[in-house]
């Protein structure tokens, strides 16, 4: 009997447990060098395992001197996973339009090629719609004063990219790349998202 009760404590509690477990979603951003975005993503709230890595190319495990020759048709782009009872897709849209400039195409400030393009891999077709109806209210609203021209793809392979570009931010802060180009977009999400940062 005592065994009995036993295995249904322990059973209660696994299961329990994995009730307890917040279910995660996943999420493909590319808003130019995924340095930056990796960055502004990983401060927030309810977003978890951020990774830089390439997709929507045509060669199978690309490197990154490889995505730079601009042939491969990768994009440089993060992938995360996020807790939607903590920060939802639409917010996660509203950080990603705010913190680039979508009307520019194939191109980020000084880093210009196509792997550099504003661009939203959606993985189910909630996440499509809801991309797709916010990108026509921006150009509605002439939110940017140009016409936004992020593209939205169904998700394909994810190739995570070499080590030294994991984290990068963290780790060269100091770096003059970081400090010119990385700093002022965490400063601009500081300043529009501060009760979603961690």
């Amino acid at each position: 009997m005592k065994r009995i009760i036993m295995t249904s404590l322990i059973l209660f509690s696994i299961l329990g447990a994995d009730a307890q477990k917040p279910k995660l979603e996943k999420a493909t951003f590319g808003m130019g060098c995924f340095w930056c975005t990796e960055a502004v993503f990983q401060r927030l709230n309810g977003v978890s395992n951020v990774r830089s890595g390439y997709e929507g190319g045509h060669l199978a495990n690309p490197t990154y001197e490889d995505i730079c020759t601009g042939t491969t048709n990768h994009a440089e782009v993060i992938e995360m996973q996020y807790d939607p009872a903590k920060i939802s897709y639409e917010e996660l849209l509203e950080i990603f339009w705010k913190l680039h400039d979508p009307t520019t195409l194939n191109r980020q400030g000084a880093d210009v090629g196509t792997q550099y393009r504003s661009v939203i891999f959606y993985h189910n077709e909630q996440q499509k719609a809801t991309a797709e109806k916010y990108k026509t209210l921006l150009n509605k609203e002439n939110a940017f004063g140009k016409p936004v021209v992020t593209a939205i793809d169904k998700a394909q392979t994810f190739y995570v990219a070499e080590n030294y570009h994991q984290d990068y931010y963290i780790k060269n802060g100091q770096a003059p790349y970081c400090r010119a180009v990385i700093l002022p977009k965490m400063d601009k999400l500081e300043k529009l998202f501060k009760a979603k940062i961690k």
